[in-house]
């Protein structure tokens, strides 16, 4: 039983990207919590088996939603379906997002339109959906996946850095308008975790340099972004709202 401070217990949670890494990371924490669960992703196969390692040993509804979050018609949707599925959306976390490294001069504008629509927009249209129904309760919690790569940069990241950076101020600007209806808003910012996207656009050089900047000298695992969520997720956090939480392993400490 969690204590009563990070108890999810009769709190429902919809969590975008909730097929790997990260996003399953929280929904597992969320559910360990307490909490039901609302996952969605795009593959309703790796939906399924997400699923079913998110409920594993624990009695809690986990239930599952294909959507494409560059189509805003799947995210409206996904927001109706999901507050149907429970009858509430107490907590969303809009992790769903991607990175496609291009040097400035040469970024595609479909790919940076595909970045602003998945990392940016979608957050904006999820949180735009959902809150109206938290405010009428009177409870709320929203939390943004964003990034350090939105605190700092590197060559070649320029869209991913720019939706990443964009996030933190809608996270401020939502935060303002929704405390005064018991609604908090705040972002994570991780820095290196062992997920499929960055496996994806570094070479090994590249990670063993991160994995050197951290605190630690290693790579974060998704599991160490739950507790955070959680505590952003649960009454530990009531009085957190507008912030950046960096979960880098101390990865921006670092002046040399």
């Amino acid at each position: 039983m969690p204590t009563p401070l990070f108890n999810l217990t009769g709190r429902v949670a919809l969590v975008t990207g909730g097929s790997k890494g990260i996003g399953k990371a929280i929904a597992r924490g969320f559910a360990e919590a307490g909490a039901e669960v609302v996952i969605s992703a795009r593959h309703e196969d790796e939906l399924h088996s997400a699923a079913a390692d998110i409920r594993h040993g624990l009695e809690t509804g986990v239930a599952t939603i294909v959507a494409d979050m560059t189509r805003r018609d799947d995210v409206k949707r996904l927001a109706e379906t999901s507050v149907h599925a429970f009858g509430r959306i107490d907590i969303l976390v809009s992790n769903a997002g991607s990175n496609q490294p291009q040097p400035l001069e040469e970024i595609d504008d479909h790919v940076w339109d595909h970045l602003i629509e998945l990392n940016l927009t979608s957050h904006m249209s999820l949180t735009r959906y959902l809150v109206p129904q938290m405010r009428e309760r009177q409870f709320g919690r929203v939390i943004f996946i964003s990034s350090i790569m939105g605190l700092t940069s590197t060559a070649g990241r320029a869209a991913y850095s720019s939706t990443k950076s964009a996030v933190l101020g809608l996270c401020r600007a939502a935060a303002l308008e929704f405390a005064p209806f018991g609604v908090t808003v705040n972002c994570i910012a991780p820095g290196p975790i062992d997920t499929d996207l960055p496996n994806q656009v570094l070479t090994d050089d590249q990670w063993k340099a991160m994995a050197a900047r951290t605190a630690f000298g290693r790579w974060g695992t998704p599991r160490e972004v739950a507790g955070p969520a959680l505590l952003l997720a649960s009454d530990a956090g009531s009085y957190i709202t507008g912030s950046v939480l960096l979960v880098d392993g101390g990865m921006l400490a670092r002046a040399f």
